[in-house]
């Protein structure tokens, strides 16, 4: 057979857990240039908008949730990033629980993880806000505007973390784990030096993505009073009528957030990605 169409005889599952090649010194500096490059783009396009600055560094601190709201409570990008927190850990357990459901033996533990994925997935979250917020109280469930917010994007965000998870470790070749076992590992050993560090450089990456999202969907809260980002820069907006000026420090905000996040995330595929030779 010709080089050209010779067959690769390893797993299609084996590249998603091989390391990438690591990037050149001149790679990275030419993309931090474009970074750069878009970044001032950017700025003068909003520069050219001739935005009222004087009100942008008024409302800042607000909306950064450095300064408390009324009530005592936190607010703007300060209580986004609680419910996206809070969230976020029940949604790991949810997920995780619900991966094992999916892979379980066990007809009624699958029968309910597919139940709750399946109705999670096909229903917008907008609705599922709603309805935990507006339609529990009607059977005597009372709860409040954060405790709402925090169970719906739990909920929603739990179905699909689930399928991340449950892909990740199916993944993983089933050599490997075969390797470990007939080396004398125990099924616990085996999960935890061959499955799980092979099954997490796989998922860490749309994981990444999928609390991202988490970050900005937490705008959807605002619909029940909480001052969080969005519900901030839309009430600045309106009493100030300068919607332009507070929607684009919003999205700047939601942008910072959401660039701490991606680094968070690169750290963490670096750290897994340790003893699999080079990684980005």
């Amino acid at each position: 057979m010709p080089a050209g169409n010779a067959v690769d005889p390893r797993p299609a599952s084996i590249d998603a857990v091989l390391p990438a090649p690591r990037l050149s010194r001149t790679f990275r500096m030419k993309a931090l240039v474009t970074w750069l490059v878009l970044i001032g783009l950017l700025g003068a396009l909003f520069i050219s908008m001739d935005l009222d600055t004087g009100l942008i560094k008024e409302k800042l601190p607000f909306l950064l949730g450095l300064r408390l709201s009324p009530d005592g409570f936190l607010q703007g990008a300060a209580l986004t990033l609680l419910i996206t927190l809070c969230s976020s850990i029940f949604c790991f357990l949810l997920g995780a629980l619900t991966a094992l459901g999916r892979v379980s033996h066990s007809a009624i533990a699958w029968g309910c993880a597919t139940f709750y994925v399946s109705l999670f997935r096909g229903t917008p979250l907008l609705v599922q806000v709603l309805i935990i917020y507006l339609a529990l109280p009607q059977v005597g469930i009372v709860l409040g505007a954060l405790s709402s917010g925090v169970i719906a994007l739990s909920l929603n965000y739990g179905a699909y973390l689930a399928e991340i998870i449950r892909s990740g470790v199916l993944a993983v070749p089933k050599g490997q784990k075969e390797a470990a076992m007939a080396l004398g590992l125990s099924h616990w050993n085996t999960v935890r030096y061959v499955t799980a560090p092979l099954a997490l450089r796989i998922i860490l990456p749309p994981s990444g993505s999928l609390f991202i999202s988490m970050l900005k969907d937490s705008s959807l809260v605002s619909l029940m009073g909480l001052w969080e980002l969005n519900f901030l820069a839309q009430s600045y907006g309106r009493s100030t009528y300068h919607y332009m000026e507070m929607l684009v420090v919003a999205a700047a905000i939601y942008w910072l957030m959401s660039v701490v996040l991606e680094l968070l995330q690169g750290r963490l595929e670096r750290k897994f990605s340790q003893g699999f030779g080079p990684h980005r």
